[in-house]
């Protein structure tokens, strides 16, 4: 099979795998207990769900991007 015809090489699809393992952990570091009518929950505001975890996401979607436009190695 000629390799000219594919617009990614191997290590693109490896950026991209990680980069959507790296968003996929940033969300589940944003879960956790929700705030009800009766009950307030002020994990709501803790750090983890509010800073480092949206950088994490930021960073996945930045490999991503990475990835797509990164340019296979002849």
């Amino acid at each position: 099979m000629d390799r000219k015809k594919f617009a990614f090489d191997k290590m693109n699809f490896i950026w991209l795998a990680a980069g959507m393992a790296v968003v996929i952990i940033g969300f589940l570091l944003m879960t956790g207990p929700s705030s009800t009518p009766d009950h307030f929950e002020p994990d709501i505001f803790s750090v983890r769900r509010i800073k480092v975890a949206p950088l994490i996401c930021l960073a996945g979607f930045v490999s991503i991007i990475y990835a797509v436009v990164r340019k296979p190695k002849d």
